[in-house]
């Protein structure tokens, strides 16, 4: 058997109210899916983190690698790609490219072998992965904090014992909703704030030392992915756990993130940072620096299940009796793309998503809703 073609597919929606953070606005959400498909017929589905275009012409320059290959050989076909992009594609978009098409063979060899993903990653330590909810973007309001805190709330209704909330914005603006937001949700319930390298590093520890007190889980990505220094530094000078890596590329990026000893909890993207092959890679290496693994996630649900399987893979550190639950992010912002494109739809209970247990990834996209949101269809 033999891998016959690698297509890539631009999905676009337009948002019924755009939103921002720290860096810029989204008016659309726009993902490169990728179908591998074998000769007789069998496919995988696949994403790329990143400019859905530019990953589309990243997954169009890669594919003559994989095509006509044997697709069990998932990890060998990933080398393939690694090494001819790496003269020039150390890290970003083409590396994305890669993650698509590894996401895909992986589906597709569980598809072939009649298992699911987490099985041949090493097999699954976990039935429900506990899950924190995503949102609280901005949006042009007239009452900004009130509208955190009602999305807030309706997070904690829903049954999500875990939230994130973006900041950046400054650090008094920042504070105001901070504070807000847990006052609103009360004490016993996790809260992450997360700032998309928004900060210099007196501006992060100004602002984490005055959110110390409020119970916050970790602080993610609270400067330029580029200042493993300023990390380091910012990680010994304040008490909350200090998160980030969804700006990192491939196992060499994180052995730098890492052996620097810049954050307590590494975020790779599956769908950026190198795919299912080299995530698995990056989070044994995490391990070896007693670094816990969470994801970041924010596409469809192919990106999500690919998630879901690798993190119940995952044993968190330190090993004991009554171990804490391993986590993985779980985007709730506007996108159709996610909630109509693939099926079957995850829910979320109490705050777990049961892992797929169907051959390969086990969803599949919708080919009615793939027409609809085709780019250009």
């Amino acid at each position: 058997m033999k891998i016959a073609r690698i297509e890539a597919i631009v999905v676009e929606q337009q948002l019924d109210r755009p939103f921002y953070f720290s860096q810029f606005e989204f008016q659309a959400r726009q993902v490169c899916l990728v179908k591998a498909v074998a000769d007789d017929g069998s496919y995988g589905w696949g994403e790329g983190y990143g400019p859905a275009a530019v990953v589309k012409a990243g997954v169009e320059f890669l594919a003559p690698l994989a095509i006509g290959e044997n697709p069990l050989r998932v990890e060998a076909i990933w080398s393939k790609m690694h090494l001819r992009a790496l003269d020039y594609a150390r890290r970003g978009v083409l590396v994305a490219a890669i993650s698509a098409i590894d996401i895909a063979l992986w589906d597709l060899r569980g598809k072939l072998l009649g298992q699911p993903v987490s099985a041949l990653l090493g097999g699954r330590r976990r039935e429900d992965v506990r899950v924190y909810a995503t949102g609280l973007y901005f949006t042009e309001s007239d009452d900004q904090v009130g509208a955190l805190v009602k999305e807030a709330q309706r997070y904690a209704a829903q049954g999500f014992s875990a939230i994130k909330m973006k900041v950046g914005l400054g650090v008094e603006t920042d504070l105001r909703h901070v504070r807000a937001v847990r006052q609103a949700i009360g004490a016993d319930i996790e809260l992450m704030v997360d700032a998309n390298h928004a900060y210099s590093l007196s501006e992060a520890l100004a602002f984490a030392r005055q959110i110390e007190p409020l119970g916050i889980s970790f602080f993610e990505e609270p400067l330029s992915p580029e200042d493993y220094d300023g990390y380091r530094e910012l990680r010994q000078r304040t008490s909350i756990p200090i998160a980030g890596g969804e700006c990192e590329y491939l196992l060499a990026g994180f052995r730098q993130l890492l052996s620097m000893r810049c954050v307590d909890i590494a975020q790779p993207d599956i769908c950026a940072a190198g795919g299912l092959t080299e995530v698995k890679r990056i989070a044994a290496l995490a391990s070896a620096f007693q670094t816990n693994i969470i994801p970041h996630s924010w596409g469809t649900g192919i990106a999500f299940a690919a998630g879901l399987h690798l993190v119940s893979t995952l044993d968190p550190l330190p090993g004991r009796l009554r171990m804490s639950a391993a986590m993985l992010e779980m985007d709730r912002s506007e996108n159709a793309l996610r909630d109509t494109l693939t099926r079957p739809q995850f829910k979320q209970v109490d705050g777990y998503v049961s892992v797929p247990t169907a051959p390969g990834l086990g969803v599949d996209v919708d080919p009615v809703q793939l027409a609809r949101y085709a780019a250009g269809g």
